[in-house]
Parts: structure tokens; sequence; C-alpha cells
């Protein structure tokens, strides 16, 4: 990445981190956003050789630093909550791209008791500053607001499964090392 500045090879290094560690991309999504991004940032590079760079280097840094997790790392506990609610009977979507493809799911879904969604950007932001915003919705597509049942079971059940949260301007607010084993 030698031509290009500093501050894209650091911008592009981020994005191959943050797609990696997400846990939820595949290779080749991971693949079209970088290269995507390394036709737009860096149009002079040569995005079909520097992509796979990027990706194996995010790769080997999360390697590293996994051999020293624990067994059970907060998004497992995370996922152990989701999947608790979609037991419950509300709509669970991961890792989409954004509110409207969560309202079609939820629509979708026969006899929803709710819905609780996250984006791609919410993981991200969750990778770099330990807090993932989960949006939770009744089957209305109406947010969720203080003292109601649904956001109370919904953080009691975060509670339980050790994951501070708190309920701030209509989102709830994880707070969690974002420490999920991938496989690419």
């Amino acid at each position: 990445m030698q031509s290009v500045d500093e501050r894209t090879a650091r911008e592009l290094r981020g994005l191959a981190r943050v797609l990696v560690r997400s846990g939820y991309a595949d290779h080749a999504a991971i693949t079209a956003a970088l290269t995507e991004a390394v036709q737009e940032d860096a149009p002079s590079m040569d995005a079909a050789a520097l992509v796979p760079l990027l990706i194996g280097e995010a790769v080997m840094d999360l390697n590293a630093e996994s051999a020293e997790w624990p067994a059970a790392t907060d998004p497992d506990r995370l996922d152990a909550v989701l999947s608790e609610l979609e037991k419950l009977g509300l709509v669970v979507v991961r890792y989409t791209s954004d509110h409207h493809a969560a309202r079609q799911a939820l629509e979708a879904a026969p006899d929803p008791k709710g819905l609780v969604f996250f984006t791609d950007t919410d993981v991200w932001h969750a990778v770099d500053f330990s807090m993932l915003e989960l949006k939770l919705w009744h089957p209305d597509t109406a947010n969720v607001a203080p003292g109601e049942p649904l956001l109370e079971d919904v953080l009691t059940l975060l509670h339980e499964h050790d994951l501070p949260a708190t309920f701030d301007e209509g989102r709830i607010e994880v707070t969690l090392d974002w420490k999920r084993r991938v496989t690419l």
C-alpha cells in the first residue's frame, strides 16, 4: 500500500478489520465491500491484489488475539439471548443493511411478538467501541418505550447473560467486548 497515503491505508485496514471481526460477513461479502472501497478510495491500486492482503492481515490479527479469549465471549452470550428471544416469538434480524430489511422480516413473520435487530454498522461500532445498539419494535413497528413489558423482558434477559444494557433514546445500548470467533 505504498502508493496510497497513510490515511487511506489506515481506513482500508480499518474497514477490513471491522468486516472480518463482525463475524457475520462471509468472504465474498468482505471481498466485495473492500473491492468497492479500494476502487473508490485508492483507484490507482490493483484491488484484486490488495483486497486479499487486507483480508489476510485482518484474519491473522484476529486469530492471534482470539487464542487468548475465554471459551464463552460476549457475542456468544448475545447469541444465546437472541436465540431465547426467537423462542419467545420475537423476530431477530442480525447484521442487516437497514431498518427496511428488518421491517420486511417482521412483516413476513406469522404472529410475531416483536422485532429485535441490529445493522452492520451497529456491529462495526461494537467492534471498535464495545457498544452494540439493539433496536426493539412492537409487531406494528412502533419503538418500545420505557417501562413496557417487552423492553423490560429483553433488558432482564440481557442482564441475566451478563450483558450490561440500558435503554436510551429509542434503542438498547449493550456494553460488550466484540470478540467473535470467525472462520473465513
